[in-house]
């Protein structure tokens, strides 16, 4: 029995229009939606990492985001 909101995302259940490969690891950075609908925004690690190939881990992204 869990409490509160999963934070967790495998990428097996991460949206499709993310394209992320099947292969590329078990985990999904999670979107903090905010107001809108989670299925709909997209991670900035996933920008980041994914389509701009700036950063290769989730640290590197946020210590870019931090800049």
């Amino acid at each position: 029995m869990a409490r509160g909101p999963k934070k967790h995302l495998k990428r097996l259940n991460a949206p499709r229009h993310w394209n992320l490969g099947k292969m590329g690891g078990v985990w999904a950075p999670k979107p903090s939606a905010g107001p809108h609908k989670q299925r709909e925004c997209l991670p900035v690690a996933i920008i980041l990492r994914e389509r701009l190939k700036y950063a290769l881990t989730g640290k590197e992204c946020q210590q870019i985001c931090m800049e």
